[in-house]
């Protein structure tokens, strides 16, 4: 048998078992197994055949590995193991809601301390709403005076 074949063999083996740990997250187990292997085929190449075969095969691994990892990560973002599901507006998928615009002036009580964070009745719904910082006691009544995203920030009525 050919010295280099074993060699040869085992970074293949290598290469397998990244593409695998791509695929099968095994908290790098897989990853240890395929270093492994790689560090055992250069001390054959080194060992077994000649220091330049080693430069060789350590230059190879040091170009290729990256892009087996790279071709990997392409490869399973078009597999079925992938997520594909995308949510956008045009699916009417909406991150904000726009009623809340409608409670802009509109007054109501905190139903808990605003510290500055809590919930208030407005409009007899209970909203999670927000102050600029100050905090209201339960029971005050308290005007919208912003809505930013879904974020609601009330204030002390005066």
């Amino acid at each position: 048998m050919k010295p280099y074949i074993l060699p040869v063999l085992l970074q293949m083996i290598g290469f397998l078992v990244i593409i695998t740990e791509i695929f099968i997250p095994s908290l790098g187990l897989l990853t240890l197994l395929a270093l492994g292997v790689y560090f055992y085929s250069i001390y054959l190449v080194f060992t077994t055949i000649s220091t330049t075969a080693g430069m060789v095969f350590t230059g190879l691994d040091i170009v290729l590995v990256p892009v087996m990892i790279i071709l990997g990560m392409k490869i399973l973002a078009r597999s079925p193991l992938a997520l594909k599901r995308e949510l956008s507006k045009k699916d009417g998928v909406v991150s904000q809601r726009k009623e809340l615009k409608a409670y802009i002036n509109t007054k109501g009580r905190s139903v808990t301390d605003l510290r500055p964070a809590g919930t208030a009745d407005i409009n007899s719904q209970r909203l999670d709403v927000v102050t600029d910082g100050e905090y209201i006691e339960a029971g005050t009544p308290i005007v919208v005076t912003s809505v930013t995203g879904n974020r609601i920030v009330v204030e002390k009525t005066k």
